[in-house]
């Protein structure tokens, strides 16, 4: 088995070891499930991928293009001040890491006073998230593919658990493509060869940027590290219907026709994940409760650790070793708590 893949299961039953302390038979069926979608959702039915990658700590030679359309959105809703998402911060890096191109996790910090980021181009897409699920607001909150909020980090579980639904229910997505060019440290990125699926509903093409390593200012409250990963800073949509454009931090969005040239260029000294997404628009949201993505593809400017493939054998021998070892270890705790009593 891949050493990254054993990391991938390892690192989530840490994570949630340290969450649901305390509580031993909540945590033994958790990590059970948690195991067995893991492993499950990294092999069973659905196409291999390989991230989009361009190493950070390599010169950058030529234009990159980016290709796919399969991976799954996963918004989260944090907040620098939240405790429990400075503790789930780093581990949601790495599990995002495991899962390749298999999913995007982007994450939205509000514009709430406290905040020490509140991006607009977040803040917008809090907006938008409102439109399906109005009662969001508590922070961590995930959610998969415009789908059921869940609130905390012993929700983690469920997340995995929506996207094993979401991947295997996905029939059809978008093929989704776009060239993205470096000069210093000035970008560009530009829609290119891509095949929209026809759906009965409006939709536009959304471009999300994301820093990495963002630094937190010292005046603000700050439970966690020193910096915060997948922050929004970024967003720009551009209309199928009528090719009109909205920006909200991008130096620059342009298109004549949204599916051939739509592009948006900005200003980074530092890693960084630029997304793709083909998703109805807001007005559609409103009027056909269509939320789910079409197709999304993400490109990363960063150190990462990529799953290419893994052997689905290998990986459920050793998902059942750990189950077992588990139980053992739970049973004959039960054990000696009996004898004491």
């Amino acid at each position: 088995m891949k050493l990254a893949t054993k990391r991938h299961i390892i690192k989530e039953v840490e994570f949630l070891v340290e969450l649901m302390e305390g509580d031993e038979s909540r945590l033994i069926s958790q990590i059970c499930v948690l195991i067995v979608v893991s492993t499950l959702s990294l092999n069973v039915g659905i196409p291999k991928s390989t991230a989009q990658v361009q190493d950070y700590s390599k010169e950058w030679r030529d234009d990159i293009t980016v290709t796919g359309g399969r991976t799954l959105l996963v918004e989260e809703l944090s907040a620098t001040w939240c405790t429990s998402c400075a503790e789930i911060d780093p581990f949601l890096q790495q599990v995002a890491d495991a899962h390749g191109s298999r999913i995007s996790i982007v994450t939205y910090h509000p514009t709430d006073g406290e905040d020490a980021f509140q991006p607009a181009a977040a803040q917008q897409r809090i907006d938008r998230m409102r439109l399906i699920n109005p009662d969001i607001g508590s922070t961590p909150t995930f959610v998969v593919e415009s789908g059921a909020l869940r609130i905390g980090p012993q929700s983690w579980p469920d997340v995995q658990k929506d996207i094993l639904k979401e991947e295997t229910n996905r029939q059809e997505t978008s093929q989704l493509s776009f060239k993205i060019s470096k000069q210093d440290n000035n970008y560009i990125a530009v829609v290119k060869d891509i095949s929209l699926i026809d759906v009965p509903y409006q939709t536009q093409l959304t471009f999300i940027l994301m820093t990495h390593g963002l630094p937190v200012p010292e005046e603000y409250f700050n439970p966690g590290e020193d910096h915060r990963d997948r922050v929004v800073i970024a967003t720009s949509t551009c209309h199928i219907n009528n090719n009109s454009i909205s920006n909200i931090g991008f130096l620059d969005s342009a298109a004549t026709s949204c599916s051939d040239d739509f592009s948006v260029n900005f200003s980074h000294s530092g890693k960084f994940s630029l997304v793709l997404i083909h998703e109805a628009t807001d007005e559609s949201i409103q009027q056909n409760n269509d939320p789910t993505t079409i197709g999304v593809v993400e490109f990363a400017y960063r150190d990462i650790e990529v799953i290419n493939e893994a052997n689905v054998m290998p990986l459920l021998f050793f998902s059942f070793i750990v189950i077992g070892v588990i139980w053992v270890l739970y049973g004959n705790n039960n054990s000696e708590n009996s004898r004491k009593t």
